[in-house]
């Protein structure tokens, strides 16, 4: 590349959990700069799911996220006329922004009255191994199998 990378710019902890994770979710949750009501849905899915579970909601949201957080990944290369699908390893960075991504795409996904009642029961169901995003996850691993005979070809 030509020019330096753009430095990230440090995100503030929230103010109920003082987590930076979940300011990065809620901002990933956020439509059209409305922060609060993105705040909102998050909290209120959290506290759904600590009636739902009786455990705290914020461990059981973290052990889902560590549950459709993906270690491989299969990443298009055209070699000669053919396109290979070639596994590699996630970044660490990449791997959070995954997981938060799936989780909120297969909330929006689900059926439920409100996006605070679909984000809990995807939090639920991640947290014990099931669900959208946690297919996903598990499909991403299974593709990367499935060609690990092009690992050589490495991008």
């Amino acid at each position: 590349m030509r020019k330096t990378q753009a430095k990230k710019l440090p995100l503030a902890p929230d103010a109920k959990y003082n987590d930076i994770q979940v300011t990065r979710f809620v901002n990933n949750i956020m439509w059209g700069g409305k922060k609060n009501t993105a705040f909102t849905i998050f909290y209120d899915a959290i506290a759904k799911v600590s009636k739902q579970t009786n455990e705290d909601g914020y461990e059981i949201w973290k052990r889902a996220l560590s549950n459709i957080t993906p270690a491989v990944e299969v990443r298009s290369r055209r070699i000669g006329g053919a396109t290979f699908q070639i596994p590699s390893e996630v970044r660490a960075d990449r791997k959070i922004s995954l997981s938060i991504k799936w989780l909120i795409r297969y909330s929006r996904e689900r059926n439920g009255r409100s996006m605070a009642d679909k984000l809990a029961n995807e939090i639920v169901a991640a947290s014990r191994g099931e669900g959208g995003a946690f297919k996903k996850k598990e499909d991403t691993h299974r593709m990367a199998e499935a060609n690990k005979a092009f690992a050589h070809f490495k991008v």
